[in-house]
Order: C-alpha cells, then sequence, then structure tokens
C-alpha cells in the first residue's frame, strides 16, 4: 500500500499533501509543482541584479490581480519610493493596489549610520506589532521582507538577529501567510546567502543567478531547498521581460506527450516530396545543414510558399538577412512573398541574433506563435543564433522551441551551415540530429573542376525515405532536383570525396 501511494505521489506530484499557493510568475508553478508552500517561509537568495526584488513585487502583483490576495511588503533597505518607480515599467501600479487597500508597506529601513555595531541584545518586537498591523489592515494572504541582509550588517552577533527573525517569522507563519524573504550573495556559485545564516531561517531556498557567459548574462533560478516537496532539481533559464516581468523556462518539466501526424504535407518542391516518402509530416522538425550557398534559404523559401499554396499561416524568423534583402531573393526564385504578407498567410520577423538572449529569442518566438497561430515556422538559421551562447544553453534553447512547435503541432524547418566548403560537422557538433525529425544535407561536390549541388535525405523518422544522393541545379524558377542518382563520386558527405573506380572507367 505504501509502495502504491509512493507512485502516486511521483506521478502526480501536485497531490503532495502541502497545499501551495500559485505566484503568478510564468513557470514557476511548474518547477514548484504547484507553487510556494503556505504557512512557510522561503528565502530567496542572488547577487545584485539578478531579480530578487522584482520576483518579489510580482508575486505580490499576481497575487492582487490574478487571485485577489492582499500583500504586504516590508523594506529594509530601499525606500518606498524607489521601489515603486524601479517597478513601474513592468505596470504594476502599486498606488492604485494601496488605494484599493490590497498593497501596505512597512518601512523598516535601519536607521543606523555606516559605523555603528549593536554590541547588546535587541529585539524586533516593535517592528512585529506593525508588520501584524499592516497584514490586520489589509486582510494579507502574502508577506514580503526585503531585504534581511541589511540587519545583519549592523550587528556584531548575527545569532540576535537570526533569533528575533525566527521569532518574527514564526508569529507570521501560524497566521498561514506565504512569506517571502529576500537576501543578498557575493558570489554565484559560492555560499547560500551573504552572513551564512539567512537560510537557515527558511523552510525553503530560492537562488537567483546572474552569470556572465561568453560576454552576456544568463540568469537563472534554482530551488535548492524545498522542504516536504517535489520540486525540480537544477538549473532553470529566466528572463526578465520590461513589461512582464519573471518569465521562467522550465526546461526540467518538458514532457514527451505530443501528438503525432501521420498527415504530410508539401514542402514545396515535389522531387523533395518524392525523396522524403511523400512529404514532410505536418507536426515534424525539419533540419536543412549545408555549406554557405548550397540553397539552404532556398529551400525555406519554397517551404513557405508550398505552405502558402495549401492556405497555411507561415511564421518567418531571420537572424541572417534582413525582410528586404528576403524579398528580393524570394523574388529571384519567383516567389512574391509582399503577396502572401497581403494575404495574411506569412509573418517576417528578421532580427540580430545579438540583441538579445537565447531564453528571449525563445520566449519571444513563443509569443509571436501564440498569437499569430501559424501552421508553419521557418527558422534560418541556428548558426546564427549559436554565436556567443554555449552549447549547454543553445541545447536547451533547441530543446525547448522544438517541445514548444511539437505541442503546438507546428510543422518547422530550420538551417544550419556547415563549416566546411566539402563535407560537414555543424549537425553532431550541436547534437542538432537528436532533436530533429528529419535531416536533410545539402552539399558541394567538385568534379572535374566544376562545382556540383548534391542533395539527400540524412534521417526521417516514421517513414521510408530515399538513400540516394542526387544533384541539383539552381535557377530563376527555384530548385530543381535531378531523377538521375548523383553516383560519379564517393565520400561526398563525409568530407573526402574522390572519384569511383567506375567512372574513371567510363571516363576512359
Amino acid at each position: 500500500m505504501a509502495k502504491t501511494k509512493a507512485l502516486l505521489t511521483l506521478d502526480n506530484p501536485t497531490s503532495l499533501m502541502i497545499p501551495k499557493v500559485k505566484t503568478g510568475i510564468k513557470g514557476f508553478e511548474e518547477i514548484s509543482y504547484g507553487g510556494l508552500p503556505r504557512g512557510r517561509t522561503t528565502l530567496i537568495s542572488g547577487s545584485s541584479g539578478s531579480g530578487k526584488t522584482i520576483f518579489s513585487c510580482q508575486f505580490l502583483a499576481a497575487g492582487i490581480l490574478q487571485f485577489d490576495e492582499p500583500g504586504v511588503f516590508i523594506t529594509f533597505e530601499e525606500s518606498v519610493e524607489d521601489l515603486k518607480n524601479n517597478v513601474k515599467s513592468f505596470g504594476w501600479d502599486i498606488d492604485k493596489f494601496e488605494k484599493n487597500n490590497k498593497w501596505l508597506f512597512v518601512d523598516a529601513s535601519v536607521s543606523f549610520n555606516n559605523e555603528t555595531k549593536v554590541m547588546g541584545d535587541y529585539d524586533l518586537k516593535a517592528l512585529l506589532i506593525r508588520i501584524e498591523s499592516a497584514i490586520s489592515k489589509v486582510k494579507a494572504k502574502r508577506v514580503v521582507l526585503d531585504s534581511i541582509g541589511s540587519l545583519f550588517h549592523y550587528f556584531q552577533d548575527p545569532s540576535i538577529i537570526r533569533r528575533e527573525l525566527f521569532k518574527v517569522l514564526s508569529t507570521l507563519k501560524r497566521k498561514k501567510l506565504v512569506i517571502l524573504i529576500t537576501s543578498e550573495r557575493l558570489e554565484e556559485y559560492g555560499v547560500v546567502s551573504r552572513f551564512g545564516v539567512e537560510e537557515y531561517i527558511a523552510d525553503n531556498v530560492l537562488i537567483l543567478r546572474n552569470v556572465l557567459e561568453n560576454e552576456k548574462r544568463r540568469r537563472t533560478i534554482e530551488i535548492l531547498k524545498y522542504r516536504g516537496s517535489l520540486h525540480s532539481m537544477g538549473e532553470q533559464s529566466f528572463v526578465i521581460d520590461p513589461q512582464k516581468g519573471i518569465e521562467i523556462i522550465p526546461l526540467t518539466r518538458l514532457q514527451l506527450t505530443q501528438n503525432s501526424s501521420e498527415k504530410r504535407v508539401s514542402s514545396g518542391n515535389p522531387p523533395l516530396d518524392k525523396m522524403c516518402g511523400g512529404g514532410f509530416f505536418k507536426d515534424s522538425i525539419i533540419l536543412v545543414s549545408g555549406a554557405t550557398g548550397t540553397g539552404k534559404t532556398l529551400m525555406v523559401t519554397e517551404f513557405i510558399k508550398g505552405g502558402f499554396e495549401n492556405g497555411e499561416k507561415v511564421l518567418f524568423v531571420a537572424y541572417e538577412e534582413s525582410r528586404e534583402q528576403l524579398i528580393r531573393n524570394a523574388k529571384g526564385w519567383g516567389v512574391d512573398f509582399p503577396k502572401m504578407e497581403k494575404a495574411g498567410k506569412l509573418l517576417i520577423k528578421a532580427v540580430y541574433p545579438e540583441s538579445a538572449s537565447l531564453e528571449e529569442h525563445l520566449l519571444r518566438i513563443q509569443l509571436m506563435v501564440e498569437e499569430w497561430k501559424p501552421t508553419r515556422f521557418a527558422l534560418d538559421s541556428l548558426t546564427a543564433i549559436e554565436r556567443g551562447s554555449s552549447k549547454k544553453n543553445f541545447r536547451e534553447f533547441l530543446i525547448a522551441l522544438t517541445s514548444f512547435l511539437k505541442k503546438k503541432e507546428v510543422l518547422a524547418i530550420f538551417t544550419s551551415t556547415s563549416s566546411n566548403i566539402v563535407g560537414g560537422t555543424s549537425v553532431t557538433d550541436s547534437h542538432i540530429s537528436t532533436i530533429t525529425d528529419s535531416i536533410i544535407l545539402l552539399r558541394y561536390a567538385e568534379l572535374y573542376g566544376n562545382i556540383h549541388r548534391v542533395i539527400t535525405v540524412l534521417k526521417m523518422r516514421g517513414s521510408l525515405h530515399t538513400k540516394n544522393i542526387f544533384e541539383f541545379d539552381i535557377d530563376a524558377n527555384g530548385m530543381h532536383i535531378g531523377h538521375k542518382q548523383f553516383d560519379r563520386m564517393s565520400g561526398i558527405l563525409g568530407g573526402l570525396p574522390f572519384v569511383s573506380d567506375r567512372n574513371e572507367e567510363e571516363k576512359e
């Protein structure tokens, strides 16, 4: 019986006995299996700029706006006016919340000067009375204490403040409030808190990080301790949207529960459809890999054309060329992008990869898909967006993006540029091959002083496909794949081409 109960708990973590309250912060409910426990204290510890105060204010604002739960914000450091001004851009009208008796500040900033050190006994009875009065006045369900580290700074013996804070928090916990406290830390991967004692007065510990990677900042959240409750392990990426606040990308909570369709749709190129066994599956992820100039963007253009001719909406995100360049290129192949846009079937977004972090690019794509609801998605290219990011970060981006697109049943095509003119290693080096459903390779073949373009389908999950290599040409009408197998050379895909013995005999 106990074993069955344990299995049910693992299969359905939200069924645990500890009641949790939704924070309203996107992604947090997924990684925490439901939110923050009621009647318990959660410490948020992070370095400067990691987002502690934003998380706290968003927690209170979402409580008011989404769940009608008033809150009290106790500030030990920053002035009330500064706090209001700092979060005004997120659309949280704190003045209105205060006017409606939903939000109340308690200014508990210590009035000691920098040289002051408290040597004797000290208590927080007066502060507790003020906090209880504020809670009673607005009938608060949520409480934030920001930042308790400033209290420890003035005391010779930190155990005094630890003892007094424990008394305050114990009183608040008996009121069944959701309590959030913040504290600073000096290192991203050092001790949990600045003074080394803050985490011991809390039931749960969250760590926010703002790590510099490849000259770019990457923010993550980690649930270090969650007493009596399951939670996601490890760091989860998040961004601070200038209008929405914190948005967490719950990578560890992704599940392989997507539907799988047997319906096929055209790639936009009939010979390629034939090579793929009748076209692409309508909810698959396609990777087109090749050296520069092999025709990757052309294949994307034909993919978009195929969608338009089938009455589908297509979202095209480009990271290498401007919208005007893409329109000019498409026109050169006989494809009219402006006509598709005017018909409401095509949306082109051209952006510099360096303009945002991978997490921000991911959330922007997700938002566009949610709002525009395309049935096809094209990204050109993965190589451009990979620049400046770590392999781990890039792989997380790909996993999250492909999982999202599959969940939405969107047919997607990505391009990737091989580093070598002949052959190529980008597919396996970036681990893209294990994430995508189909891989199409475009390659160059040099034969007796002439350059030939060739194509093959390397992989196609769930379908028979051609194993042969075919030559193709590009002209004003697009890509023309030949019907005859290109067998005049061997070793093309491996990057070590050589003329086969049979063709040497034919040449003689």
